[in-house]
């Protein structure tokens, strides 16, 4: 192996000027693209390198080799090694690659995201602003030397970039999210929040961009919006631009197939998600992680069936891979097989008892399956983990509805709705409990009417809020609203093709019609769950 990287030196040394220096004309020699020790790669990806490299050797050593096609080949090379962060001969590829195709803006557009790798922000921007040269109007290229700016702390040299990406593409989300940026280092709070927003409204997963919104709501004053899209912040980044879409899909490692489904998996893109994993499999048969995010990826896609086969290949090559039990128990729980789904749960806590989304599978079929008394403990040890899982929160509620507790339900949801004040299906049970609890001591329908109306304007119209409004009517005896309440429900379930739900509706009807109210929030079968 030493001997072949020696070879390669060889053919490929050329005169004594350092990587890094600015690209030289085609008759200059070249600089040397020496593949460093490969070890720590997957194997195919070693053998994708070597293959390139020596497709490099053998037109380099070819004196009839035309520039343009030698140029690509150590472009190619330079973007693999890139996209495998070998960065020191990336940039000796990709300089050789710029030095023989003087026209092409491909080559100095990488090397500024090369460059940006590094943590070198000078030489990325003066690298970009060689690509746009060649490229006036490229709006990619603009918004990465916008960045550039905005990272040496320049908005004013970031603003007319980003602006100019802006008229030449008004629905880059990459380019308001940076003219937000560069409004806010200037201290306009104004037209931050407006490019801002309209960034959002073109990519609404990109969550990176909630904490510039918070900062700049907060400079207007505005508090509670501030707050909002605080809690709201990610890491998720805009969608890539062509070129960089390009590079991220270059390499055949099931790493870079599994790290593309992740982000495709983060924006709901399942169909990619469940391509890249299908490779991932393919390349590392072995790779217990990546058969379960493609168990995961077929669920999302309905396919249940090649699911519940990832999640078992998952278990087959490692028992006790808490993940792939999750997501079985998901699966037979969706089914109705709550002991089945009760032991999965269970299998994943014996492997990671700290599994929060485990333990609140394992409480929910425990109080689907009528547990209840199990299932509060099991909400409780939820909360005591971490307090903000509505989920469980509401989940005790519920287990307290089935065990007749109406005032201890009535409580506990009181105190949800006050903790979670955007949580709605806090209000809306709080609301069915103060209405139609058989419990004269807790049924307030002056107070269930005001939560129902006060829903009415914080979410669409629904079948459960028409239902919850039924009941809150007949409650303070407003019965002719409580009947067209109710007969809107029938008729959204009727026009919806529920016809089970139909049927349950029209009894509640019946009541209402007959000037009598309603004592059951809800009926014995009727499923209690959280929703928002």
């Amino acid at each position: 192996m030493r001997a072949f990287f020696l070879i390669s030196a060889a053919l490929l040394m050329g005169g004594g000027c350092a990587a890094g220096d600015e690209p030289r004309t085609h008759d200059q020699p070249m600089r040397a693209v020496v593949l460093p020790d490969l070890s720590r790669l997957e194997e195919s990806v070693q053998a994708q390198l070597r293959e390139r490299h020596e497709a490099l050797i053998a037109k380099q050593g070819n004196p009839r080799t035309p520039a343009g096609d030698l140029a690509t080949e150590y472009g190619e090379m330079g973007k693999l090694l890139l996209a495998a962060e070998l960065l020191d001969p990336a940039e000796a590829a990709l300089l050789n690659a710029e030095a023989l195709a003087v026209e092409a803006m491909t080559w100095p557009y990488y090397l500024g995201h090369l460059y940006r790798k590094k943590g070198d922000i000078p030489k990325a921007t003066v690298a970009f602003e060689r690509a746009l040269r060649l490229a006036p109007n490229d709006v990619p290229t603009m918004t990465w030397l916008g960045e550039a700016a905005l990272d040496q702390g320049r908005p004013d040299a970031a603003e007319p970039l980003f602006a100019k990406a802006v008229s030449l593409e008004p629905r880059s989300t990459a380019a308001h999210y940076g003219l937000g940026r560069a409004a806010l280092g200037r201290k306009d709070y104004v037209g931050a929040t407006r490019h801002l927003e309209q960034a959002l409204a073109l990519d609404g997963k990109a969550s990176v961009i909630h904490y510039s919104l918070a900062m700049a709501y907060r400079g207007l004053g505005d508090q509670g919006r501030a707050e909002s899209h605080l809690r709201q912040r990610g890491t998720l980044q805009m969608k890539p631009d062509p070129l960089i879409k390009a590079l991220d899909e270059l390499l055949n490692s099931a790493l870079t197939y599994e790290r593309n489904a992740d982000v495709a998996g983060s924006r709901g893109e399942w169909p990619a998600a469940a391509e890249y994993l299908r490779k991932a499999v393919a390349l590392a048969p072995t790779r217990v992680s990546a058969h379960h995010k493609l168990g995961t990826a077929l669920f999302y896609l309905k396919d249940r069936a090649g699911a519940g086969r990832e999640f078992q290949e998952a278990l087959r090559l490692s028992p006790g891979f808490a993940a792939a039990h999750y997501g079985l128990g998901v699966l037979h729980e969706e089914d109705g097989a709550h002991q089945q789904a009760i032991g999965d749960f269970s299998a994943a806590l014996a492997s990671e008892p700290v599994n929060v989304d485990a333990r609140l599978g394992l409480a929910n079929s425990l109080r689907r399956s009528g547990q209840l008394e199990r299932s509060l403990a099991e909400y409780k040890r939820i909360l005591t983990l971490d307090s903000s899982v509505v989920g469980a929160r509401f989940g005790y509620a519920a287990a307290l509805v089935r065990l007749n507790r109406y005032r201890d339900a009535g409580n506990w949801l009181t105190e949800a709705m006050a903790l979670y004040p955007n949580e709605l299906a806090f209000a809306r049970a709080a609301a069915r409990v103060l209405a139609a609890a058989p419990d004269s001591r807790v049924r307030d329908g002056a107070r269930a009417m005001a939560i129902a109306r006060a829903l009415q304007s914080r979410q669409p119209p629904t079948i459960e809020l028409a239902e919850v409004m039924a009941m809150a009517a007949a409650e303070t005896a407003q019965y002719a609203d409580a009947v067209r309440w109710q007969r809107q429900a029938i008729e959204a379930a009727a026009g919806g093709g529920r016809r089970e739900l139909t049927e349950r509706l029209a009894e509640n009807l019946k009541l209402y019609e007959e000037g009598r109210p309603c004592r059951r929030p809800w009926q014995a079968d009727e499923p209690i769950e959280f929703s928002r």
